[in-house]
């Protein structure tokens, strides 16, 4: 399918801008004393930024890339196709992905109706238990024949799960059509439609096989940070009686913020782009110190200000 085709192009549903906002000039000063005392002022790198909003490509993953992360960490996914019998039909398979991005499943011979045939494949994944972003990808189910495919996708297999797999039961999906959703349970957004040729262009963020595990050690062991940061990056009134990082990628990490108006989730950007473990540790601890600074009254917040961006639930 033609990347141009319309109902690629003309269904894309954009998701909610992030808005910025600078303090007023009065509250950006530093004091005398602080000056007299030579306290180090750490300005953030997103002080250089134009006022104006910053687009959403700067600041978070495209959905093609969240696509490609979501379809290389999943481990299973469901098939759906119609049937000799006309009946829809769906069932689940392990799958790997091959180097474009197409999943690889394994299915016994009993279960394929009619290989070649329209199918889609649905994949999603819940990062840190309280958002499923997933991806549905339309296309044919194909056997590949070429021995040199087997043998990537049958390596592949093997480091994922940890098992030879019978390359007699690997079936591939074409990628025709991709239509991706941020979290199943969002309520408002209806997912939008990502080009082919975006999607298998696009790779899998960096950070992908560790990110859980250091939400999960920000989150039990640097709670207080991560709640300064909140306090200090986010622009907001309202009383919040929690703050928990959900997820964390190669451009920032996105918060959850409870209050008696409901669970708010917003969008915290890394002064630059990371692309490994040390990386994301680094720019945390930054953020965290120049929180702190700006909490004590020894810094100027001279960063832009992020701006809530949606209700999730």
């Amino acid at each position: 399918m033609s990347s141009s085709s319309p109902s690629l192009l003309s269904s894309r549903l954009l998701s909610p801008a992030i808005l910025f906002t600078k303090k007023p000039a009065s509250l950006r000063s530093i004091s005398s004393a602080t000056a007299r005392h030579g306290v180090r002022v750490v300005v953030a790198a997103a002080s250089a930024a134009a006022a104006s909003p910053v687009s959403a490509a700067r600041v978070r993953p495209s959905a093609a890339e969240v696509a490609r992360t979501v379809v290389e960490l999943a481990a299973s996914g469901t098939l759906s196709m119609v049937g000799p019998d006309g009946w829809p039909l769906g069932v689940g398979a392990h799958f790997v992905a091959d180097s474009a991005g197409a999943p690889a499943l394994c299915l016994s011979a009993a279960r394929v109706a009619a290989p070649d045939a329209p199918a889609s494949f649905h994949v999603e994944f819940r990062q840190s238990g309280a958002r499923t972003p997933q991806c549905t990808m339309l296309g044919a189910l194909t056997k590949p024949s070429d021995e040199s495919v087997l043998k990537k996708l049958s390596t592949r297999w093997q480091k994922k799960f940890g098992e030879e797999i019978d390359q007699d039961l690997l079936y591939l999906i074409s990628v025709d059509r991709i239509l991706h959703m941020e979290d199943f349970n969002e309520a408002g957004h209806d997912g939008m439609w990502v080009v082919p040729s975006d999607y298998t262009s696009a790779e899998p963020d960096p950070l992908r096989n560790f990110a859980e595990n250091i939400v999960e050690e920000f989150n039990n062991k640097n709670a207080e940070d991560v709640r300064r940061i909140y306090n200090i990056y986010v622009e907001s009134d309202l009383q919040v009686a929690d703050v928990k990082m959900i997820w964390v990628d190669r451009l920032g990490f996105d918060l959850h913020a409870h209050s008696a108006e409901g669970v708010l989730a917003v969008r915290v950007p890394f002064p630059r782009e990371v692309s490994d473990e040390k990386g994301v540790k680094s720019s945390f601890n930054m953020m965290s110190h120049h929180a702190w600074e700006v909490e004590k009254s020894y810094a100027s917040p001279e960063f832009e200000k992020v701006q809530f961006l949606k209700k999730v639930r």
